[in-house]
């Protein structure tokens, strides 16, 4: 019988992995909607989905290796990162998903919110939350929506001998901020911004992506705090926020 090993799990989803398959198993069976259609969507290689039998999806293994993990150095070489831009102007190239994504004010709300609850509860300093929050304000600015992936973290982007061989976990998959998922993709990981942009191959605003990571970074802490995780752990998000300074 072969292993199985326990990916990640919490209480709103799990992902189990037994031998060459992955299980997903999510208690919002709208994520799992807008996962399976923005695969099927995208114009770059994801996950072959073998079955699905609600709340549980079975994709193949993709080939490869993560391009690298938050908070550690990564493996991946420059050619793999500028591959991985090369990848994602693809995807925002593609015709736009038919969903819309969250709004500036939508964002804007949350953002408060999320800054008012790490100093309510002492979680990072009062500076440290507004100077964050003005960095943020520069990515909260119409731009055109492109097709993104919405959670393109470093973790969920796959490559072997510089090429990408796919990419993971598009539930939160929409229209919205081509830099946003630059932003993502580059969180932690300032050093490799530059490879990136160079294989996007297109003109960015970095102060914006600079805006994104504060903003990204100011949203996950409680989530991130709540289901377990440690964003103080050297290179995450408490480490992010504090480079803003």
């Amino acid at each position: 019988m072969e292993q199985v090993e326990v990916v990640v799990a919490h209480d709103e989803r799990a992902t189990l992995r037994v031998g060459d398959v992955f299980l997903k198993v999510d208690a919002d069976q709208t994520r799992i909607d807008v996962e399976v259609e923005a695969m099927a969507l995208a114009p770059i290689p994801t996950p072959q989905v073998l079955w699905r039998k609600p709340p549980v999806l079975a994709l193949a293994a993709l080939p490869g290796t993560a391009l690298g993990r938050l908070g550690e150095p990564s493996p991946a070489s420059a050619a793999a990162w500028a591959a991985a831009g090369a990848a994602v102007r693809m995807l925002h190239d593609a015709p736009l998903p038919p969903w819309p994504g969250r709004s500036l004010d939508e964002i804007a709300s949350r953002l408060d919110g999320e800054c008012e609850w790490l100093v309510a509860n002492g979680v990072l300093p009062a500076d440290l939350v507004a100077r964050n929050r003005q960095v943020a304000e520069a990515a909260l600015r119409p731009s055109t929506p492109v097709f993104i992936h919405g959670d393109l973290q470093l973790t969920h982007v796959f490559v072997d001998a510089d090429e990408i061989t796919g990419v993971i976990d598009w539930s939160e998959a929409s229209q919205g901020d081509a830099l946003y998922d630059l932003a993502s993709l580059t969180l932690g990981h300032e050093e490799h911004l530059g490879d990136v942009v160079a294989g996007y191959g297109a003109d960015v605003d970095l102060d914006v992506i600079r805006a994104w990571w504060s903003l990204r970074s100011l949203l996950a802490v409680r989530w991130l705090v709540e289901h377990g995780f440690d964003p103080s752990s050297p290179g995450c998000e408490f480490d992010v926020l504090r480079s803003q300074m």
